[in-house]
């Protein structure tokens, strides 16, 4: 067995932040209430579809979270949500009549109408 059979390999996020994702994490922080450590995506039941994204601050470390270190903050994807999203790449948009995080999500089968959930 070499030294290079030994290294563990370094394993890809699930979900890839856009340089627009990491400035509104960043954002975020910079605004955050007392006691917030990061923000934490996941992916609770609801909407019509069945799945939807949710981004809110997180005050604690689930050990089964996966934790990306970004330039702005940490960011965390909950641990039952990782499987939902692997591959996917997170954004954020605005415009003159909206703004938000924007989610390419390979796993996702298919979105209600307004896109605000989705099945897998």
């Amino acid at each position: 067995m070499t030294m290079t059979d030994t290294k563990a390999r370094i394993r890809p996020a699930a979900v890839t932040l856009t340089p627009g994702a990491e400035a509104r994490v960043a954002k975020l922080m910079e605004n955050a209430p007392a006691g917030a450590i990061g923000v934490k995506l996941s992916t609770p039941r609801r909407g019509c579809s069945g799945l939807a994204y949710s981004v809110d601050y997180v005050t604690e470390e689930d050990r089964f979270d996966e934790k990306i270190e970004t330039p702005g903050g940490t960011f965390y994807i909950d641990g039952a949500s990782v499987l939902y999203l692997i591959g996917s790449v997170m954004d954020w948009v605005e415009d003159d009549f909206a703004a938000g995080f924007v989610f390419q999500n390979p796993n996702a089968k298919g979105s209600c109408g307004c896109g605000e959930s989705f099945t897998v």
